[in-house]
């Protein structure tokens, strides 16, 4: 029949067109409206009653507080949908999870911001009116972020959050540190800590950012009192001035030299630089010297040791002092010139020194960097910047300046000022991290947080473990005092005229003021006058109440310390406010960047055994950072950052989830815009496959119309895509309880793309659309197909949480629950490896087969014999396939009419032209059994029957 004579039996299909299309467009203006539904339904609280009754095993994510100033960035973004991936999936496999929420609010970012933003307040201000401004600064980026995390598709109890200003949990941080108290390892001490200049405070190592910085590098002579001290191996002429060579990049900080440390162990020797004498390492003299283009003759060589044991003593170069030469462990050899110019009041190493020889820690720098009036008249009121150039004036004035030049290096600087620091000793609160604990066996701190990490601990991925290992056995001890009025007090007292104060800090005067704290709120220690913060303690039933308190208890002359903790102590103790208390024992997992092994995991960790003796966490898991294409850091400062509320305009949440589930998270992460558009791509792809199946299922009553597989199936292309289901399903849930997200994410996808739309989709279209509408063949794939589509919206939903939920209400059938997510994981058999991906050992000759087929059918078509894979016959050899695959399916796994096997063909596989034969005008394939029916069209048997004609 000619073409313009065809009749047109579109209406006789079973089209999904004609009954209305699910899943249709716009899931961006859907996605709220779903988040919506899930508030009206109150979701969170539906999975939390689903769970408490079954007594299911729990799985405690604990949320480490982001900090509540300003909008999430795409940092925000990658962490938190990752954990929420983590407790959906963990939910629905099966455990009793959910995620609280928490904020870190107190510190000095947000004071720093209200300051600088307040025209009517100052750092000197009523510390009760700072703290007033900066709860409100918090409240409102507490709530925004929440709004923020919430259009993410996350799912918390955002209803009752954890914050670091709250009452109750400001009462839980004393209760820690109370604990910690109790084991004898808090001091206060005179020691030089990083300083921030520009917020007179002091800072922790996790509060510190390293850039490039330009400095003077300074070789200076400092003179020996008597030559005659030298070990006489050194040949030091007699008469003559002898001066031992330092070298520094502070100069700033010589005014406080109070020794010269050398390396017992390297050689020394005197040169003679140009008529000065010089004392400089053996290995770094030739390097030194040549600096100033200085010829140098050797005239001797001792031991680091003899210089000590000889008693060696110098006089400042600048001031009316002595220093002495002492020894030292970490003198290095490698730079500078072997003998390090000792200041104990402004270096960590340098104050270990001045411990060990019994030396002042002196300081003459004021908070705001200043020199005081211990300094030289010259320094005094000048910051320590200004002083680099006048000290290096000054030597150069007194001959004493044998080489000066400028070099860049990597100097810490104020994580939210980025200006550069100082190290500055003042009297600060500290955990001492070596100190033996007597309750803990004799073990100090680092030992047991060593312990734990190489024994307790499991970490994803492992080199977490080494990472963390080296961190904990560098770190110094644990400055926890700052100088800000936005924080929590330490609920120190002191009783004195100021020069010789006692301290009453025990486990039960900390307790006391705690529960003040919990019934008022820490704004109370402002305030308050020490008797009625310490209402309730009672030194004579405190065994660790010192003499002074016991004997002379009289509060009302006590002051009040003026220190606020560090705000890594606040949320480092959240394990006990959040999970302790929720009687929920360890964590089983803390997820967050690689940074916080030196940052909220160790602060963790150090408070939970300090206070318990116990790690807060089973598992660590950790990812990297967001950097853009170049692999450069992404930064708002920077300019390179991708703006996540953009991002949510243009593809929405889903499509940023499934992003995220596709990374390699524990390596840093590359994004820009590219990147994202080629995950929604991903998306597309999935999305589309699952409306296919949904819009096949418009006809099919999940009641009546489902028909099982049998025996007569075992070869069909519907067992085949059950067993791949299988498979499937089963990596699927191997990569989630790994948290192998990018693994899950890759095998549903390939699932999709790979199996169902190259394969299973194009073979069985067919007959969904052209056998008879109520026919056994048709119903038993829509049975199929509502299999696959079934489990793929549930594996799909810790990932995909809108497009899940849209696509959970178009199934067919009855639905026992509302939600998506208040369903579980599908299960899968417990069989075995090799069992588990038969689908996938199948796929591969039936894959080979098919692309021969297509190859052919290619260069037929080029040809134009035939130019339609419907007008085309396959012809092979025995063996190509028969022993796969249902015979009877294989014409439609290739897309054309027919198939022939035969041992009559000189190739392995041919086409065949059918355009010479009838032509079905309703399934368009080229069927013998196609003829002109009562109605006059021409139509094969199968969809005469259909058709009924």
């Amino acid at each position: 029949m000619p073409d313009k004579e065809k009749k047109d039996y579109r209406d006789t299909l079973n089209l999904p067109e004609a009954k209305g299309f699910p899943m249709k467009a716009g899931l961006l203006q859907k996605e709220p409206q779903i988040q919506k539904d899930w508030e009206k339904l109150d979701l969170f609280s539906k999975i939390r009653d689903r769970e408490k009754p079954a007594g299911k095993e729990k799985f405690v994510l604990h949320d480490g507080p982001p900090y509540a100033n300003g909008s999430i960035h795409i940092g925000h973004l990658l962490n938190k949908i990752l954990k929420d991936i983590v407790v959906r999936s963990k939910t629905m496999s099966g455990f009793d999870s959910f995620l609280i929420p928490g904020w870190d609010c107190h510190g000095l970012p947000i004071e720093h911001k209200v300051l600088k933003e307040s025209d009517d307040i100052t750092a000197s201000a009523d510390p009760v009116l700072i703290r007033k401004k900066c709860r409100s600064y918090a409240d409102k980026f507490v709530r925004r972020q929440t709004k923020e995390m919430k259009r993410l598709g996350t799912l918390a109890d955002y209803k009752n959050p954890y914050l670091t200003m709250m009452p109750e949990y400001e009462a839980g941080a004393l209760e820690v540190f109370a604990a910690i108290v109790k084991k004898g390892i808090v001091r206060r001490e005179m020691k030089p800590v990083h300083w921030s200049v520009e917020n007179k405070t002091a800072l922790a190592e996790a509060e510190l950012e390293y850039h490039e910085k330009t400095d003077p590098s300074v070789y200076a002579l400092f003179q020996l009192t008597d030559a005659k001290n030298l070990p006489p191996v050194l040949n030091a002429p007699d008469g003559g001035d002898v001066f031992l060579m330092i070298w520094t990049t502070t100069p700033w900080t010589l005014p406080a030299n109070l020794a010269v440390a050398v390396l017992p162990e390297a050689e020394y020797g005197l040169y003679d630089a140009g008529g000065k004498l010089c004392v400089v390492a053996d290995a770094l003299a030739e390097t030194v010297f040549s600096k100033a283009e200085a010829g140098a003759k050797k005239l001797g060589s001792c031991a680091g040791s003899d210089l000590i044991s000889a008693g060696v003593s110098y006089t400042h170069p600048f001031i009316e002092r002595e220093g002495r030469v002492v020894g030292a462990p970490y003198v290095g050899t490698e730079d500078g010139t072997g003998l390090v110019h000792t200041a104990p009041g402004h270096g960590a190493d340098d104050y270990a020194t001045g411990i060990r020889e019994g030396l002042d820690i002196y300081c003459p720098v004021l908070e705001d960097g200043t020199f005081d009036e211990t300094a030289p008249g010259w320094l005094q009121g000048k910051n320590v910047w200004e002083a680099n150039g006048l000290v290096m004036e000054k030597l150069r004035e007194l001959g004493r300046l044998f080489h000066g030049e400028e070099i860049v290096h990597s100097y810490p600087h104020d994580w939210r000022g980025k200006t550069p620091t100082i190290f500055r000793a003042t009297a600060q609160w500290f955990i001492k991290v070596n100190k033996e604990i007597e309750e803990e066996g004799g073990k100090t701190l680092r030992e047991m947080a060593l312990r734990s990490v190489r024994e307790d601990i499991e970490f994803h991925p492992e080199w977490g473990r080494k990472r963390f290992e080296g961190m904990l056995e560098s770190r110094p001890d644990w400055c926890i005092s700052r100088q800000r009025s936005w924080g929590l007090p330490i609920p120190a007292f002191t009783n004195g005229d100021g020069k010789n104060d006692k301290t009453l800090l025990t486990e039960k005067s900390i307790l006391a003021v705690a529960e003040k704290i919990r019934e008022k709120g820490s704004n109370l220690w402002f305030h308050a006058e020490a008797a009625e913060l310490l209402e309730g303690y009672k030194p004579e039933k405190d065994p660790d109440a010192p003499k002074w308190a016991k004997e002379n208890w009289k509060p009302s002359t006590l002051k009040k310390g003026k220190d606020i903790f560090d705000v890594w102590f606040e949320s480092g103790v959240s394990w006990h406010s959040v999970i302790e208390k929720g009687e929920q024992g360890r964590a089983d997992l803390y997820l967050e960047g690689s940074d916080q092994h030196r940052g909220w995991f160790q602060s963790s960790l150090l408070t939970s055994l300090g206070a318990t003796g116990k790690p807060p966490f089973k598992q660590i898991l950790t990812h990297g950072f967001i950097v853009d294409a170049q692999g450069r850091k992404m930064s708002k400062s920077g300019g390179n950052a991708l703006e996540v509320e953009k991002v949510l305009e243009q593809y929405g949440a889903d499509v940023c989830r499934w992003w995220v589930a596709s990374l390699n998270y524990s390596n840093d992460v590359k994004a820009d815009i590219k990147i994202i558009e080629a995950a929604a791509d991903e998306y597309r792809t999935i999305r589309n496959t699952i409306r296919f199946l949904l819009n096949n299922l418009n006809d099919f009553n999940l009641e009546k119309d489902r028909v099982e597989l049998t025996e007569e199936d075992d070869f069909s292309v519907n067992k085949w895509a059950i067993e791949g289901l299988q498979g499937c399903k089963r990596i699927t849930r191997i990569a989630f309880d790994g948290f192998d997200y990018k693994g899950a994410s890759r095998e549903i996808l390939n699932f999709c793309d790979q199996f169902l739309s190259r394969h299973y989709i194009g073979t069985v279209r067919d007959r969904l659309y052209c056998d008879k509408a109520d026919g056994e063949n048709r119903k038993k794939t829509q049975t199929v197909i509502y299999d696959i589509a079934d489990a793929l919206i549930r594996l799909c939903a810790p990932f995909l949480v809108h497009t899940a939920e849209e696509a959970y209400g178009c199934l067919p059938g009855k639905r026992e629950v509302e939600s998506v997510h208040l369903t579980s994981f599908p299960q899968y058999p417990a069989v075995s490896n090799e069992e588990a991906f038969k689908a996938v050992s199948i796929y591969h000759p039936l894959g080979e087969f098919k692309d021969k087929c297509l190859l052919a059918l290619e260069q037929a078509k080029e040809k134009s014999n035939p130019s339609n894979p419907l007008d085309a016959g396959i012809v092979a050899k025995p063996g190509q396939y028969d022993s796969l695959f249902n015979k009877d399916e294989v014409a439609d796994f290739l897309g054309v009419s027919r198939v022939t096997v035969t041992d009559e063909t000189n190739t392995d596989i041919s086409v065949t032209d059918l355009t010479d034969q009838p032509k079905c005008n309703r399934c368009w394939k080229r069927a013998e059994t196609a003829k002109i029916r009562s109605d006059g069209g021409t139509l094969c048997d199968r969809c005469a029957d259909a058709v009924g004609v």
